[in-house]
């Protein structure tokens, strides 16, 4: 229990804590237990949360994960800091390397938001900028970070009625259940590709860097013609995606487990 003088405070960022620390949503029941508070406390200060947005609550399933506002403060972290610091260096070697534009994301509720965006050379300018926000759905950032996630964990950012918009309307992904099949497949092929729904004529291949508890910490996204650039192509563009993943992973003290290069 709390010894705190304001144990009111004090508990709901112990809600949020315990929350931010689980694979997926749990219930309140677990949440009590864990945290060895009443549990007429917990529904109380819960109810709080989520009337502001920080907890989100599956009625169905009776379970209780993150909100858009927690994912906002987390963002407003990352945004000045860790992730961009060291990913900038990676991403300017690997647009180097690739000849191609390279951007770094984070998913921020339904949304990502865009890090750090390094152009390359005679390239046009893309709609990443740094700060800029876009649909989770529509992007290859997204879908490679959300593939990442537990499924209870994506269930719990579109756990309401749902709106799927498109940018050009060549969008696949137009209901909760497309945008679980095409997770599936983002899983089974270890990448993420978007092309023509952001911006016409443009393709993304994403692949995702792990913190140190194999959390998705952020997507590495590579955006090109897509008639400059051939299919046959891919493999090589992925395999040095996944060594710049791999290298933030470990710079950001992860193990920087080796995905295979993916036969394309």
């Amino acid at each position: 229990m709390s010894s705190s003088k304001v144990p009111a405070a004090e508990n709901t960022l112990r809600i949020l804590q315990y929350l931010a620390s689980r694979r997926g949503p749990v219930g309140a029941g677990a949440i009590a237990a864990a945290l060895e508070l009443p549990r007429s406390s917990v529904y109380h200060l819960l109810a709080v949360l989520e009337r502001n947005g920080f907890v989100l609550h599956l009625v169905e399933e009776k379970l209780y994960g993150l909100g858009v506002s927690a994912f906002e403060l987390s963002y407003a972290f990352e945004r000045q800091e860790p992730l961009a610091r060291l990913g900038r260096p990676l991403l300017a070697s690997l647009v180097d390397r690739l000849g191609e534009s390279a951007h770094l994301g984070v998913l921020q509720g339904q949304d990502v938001v865009y890090l750090v965006e390094e152009r390359a050379r005679y390239r046009p300018s893309l709609a990443t900028d740094v700060g800029v926000r876009l649909p989770a759905h529509l992007t290859a950032t997204g879908r490679a970070l959300m593939a990442a996630l537990p499924p209870a964990q994506v269930r719990a950012l579109y756990a309401g009625p749902q709106t799927f918009p498109t940018r050009t309307g060549k969008n696949p992904i137009t209901s909760y259940g497309a945008l679980k099949e095409a997770l599936g497949q983002v899983q089974r092929l270890g990448y993420a590709l978007e092309q023509d729904e952001v911006t016409e004529d443009f393709s993304s291949l994403a692949v995702v860097a792990r913190d140190h508890t194999g959390w998705p910490a952020a997507a590495i996204t590579v955006t090109f013609m897509t008639h400059r650039v051939p299919e046959d192509r891919w493999a090589q563009i992925l395999g040095a995606m996944h060594q710049t993943a791999n290298e933030l992973s470990r710079r950001l003290y992860g193990t920087g487990a080796t995905t295979p290069d993916p036969g394309v």
